[in-house]
């Protein structure tokens, strides 16, 4: 059985495995405060671009954005979000648990648009009655989108812009960044990406490391005491250095883009095969998830070998689900796969 549900089944890309293995008995100082940490941080701010952001590594992604969420945002505000977004339907209410509302805005293949941004921040601050409402204090977006859609480089800028207007910062949760830069219609390099946002973070958990997010943090002002905050948050990772050797692994020799591309790779495979049977999909992702749109009798032939993840129900009795690929995803299981859809039932 081939599991196709999510990016995170596998534990880790082997030299990570390696590093780890090869570190285990050395003793460092902890809390991410280890030569490994310092590498990687270097590393990573050589890749954004960026020789002056500030890099930390939490273990997760809810734990990464309610950190940052909280840590910027004032007791009476709250995050500005497409309706979709991860934080509003993924994490069980996590951000609203530390104190903050997630302010939603409808969206269109996940994503939220610069005109809209800027109405929501208009129309609070010309409300008669906008002191007894949450004031929004930040905008949230993800890269790619809960359904696999990118924001170009003229849209992010745009959004960027509108938050600067406002002195508000643009978080981008990138939890599947590296996915995202390999979509072969991406506009944007790592260094362009993070010149059109205050606070992102690279995701690790599902592109190659055990675990582990980097947030990069380009807007010094949203730095301050941000350690205190992990901190607060339990985030504060005893042996740092096991997330520094992985990010450190990641960024060496170009390894996070390599991996992460095979996997959009294997994902066009399998929308080729869907598109040669004339399957249509939900939404127009180009990266490591597809969604294409089956019958039962089609799920149930290709679920026989190739595992997927139900998604939403569509019309006409039928359902999305999601193939979703990784840096670990084989080629014989994409080649099981394309063969399957090949021959299941029309």
């Amino acid at each position: 059985m081939h599991n196709f549900q999510c990016d995170y089944t596998e534990g880790a890309h082997q030299k990570i495995i390696d590093a780890l293995v090869k570190t285990n008995m050395e003793q460092t100082c902890g809390y991410g405060l280890d030569e490994y940490c310092d590498k990687a941080r270097a590393k990573i701010q050589k890749a954004c671009g960026a020789p002056h952001a500030d890099v930390h590594f939490l273990v997760g992604g809810t734990q990464t954005n309610t950190t940052v969420i909280s840590s910027v945002l004032r007791p009476h505000q709250g995050a500005v979000c497409a309706v979709q977004g991860h934080i509003a339907v993924h994490e069980t209410g996590a951000i609203e648990a530390t104190g903050h509302k997630v302010l939603g805005l409808p969206c269109e293949n996940g994503k939220i648009t610069a005109e809209q941004v800027k109405n929501c921040f208009a129309a609070h601050y010309a409300s008669e009655t906008a002191e007894h409402e949450v004031q929004p204090g930040m905008v949230y977006i993800s890269y790619p989108t809960e359904c696999g859609t990118l924001y170009t480089k003229d849209e992010l800028s745009a959004i960027h812009a509108v938050c600067k207007e406002y002195d508000v910062p643009l978080f981008v949760d990138g939890a599947r960044l590296g996915y995202g830069l390999a979509d072969p219609n991406c506009d944007m390099t790592l260094p362009e990406f993070a010149a059109n946002c205050d606070i992102f973070y690279i995701g690790g958990t599902k592109c190659g490391a055990l675990f582990g997010e980097a947030v990069v943090i380009m807007n010094e002002k949203y730095g301050r005491d941000f350690r205190y905050l992990i901190k607060r948050h339990g985030g504060m990772f005893a042996k740092g250095r096991l997330l520094g050797i992985q990010f450190d692994t990641l960024f060496t020799d170009g390894l996070y883009f390599e991996i992460t591309r095979g996997a959009v790779e294997s994902a066009l495979r399998i929308r080729k095969a869907f598109e040669a049977r004339g399957i249509e999909f939900f939404g127009r992702s180009m990266t490591n998830q597809q969604f294409p749109i089956l019958t039962d009798a089609q799920i149930e032939f290709l679920s026989k070998n190739s595992l997927p993840e139900f998604w939403c129900d569509a019309e006409s009795g039928k359902k999305v689900v999601r193939f979703c690929t990784s840096w670990a995803t084989t080629s014989e299981s994409v080649d099981t796969l394309v063969n399957d859809i090949a021959n299941m039932p029309v």
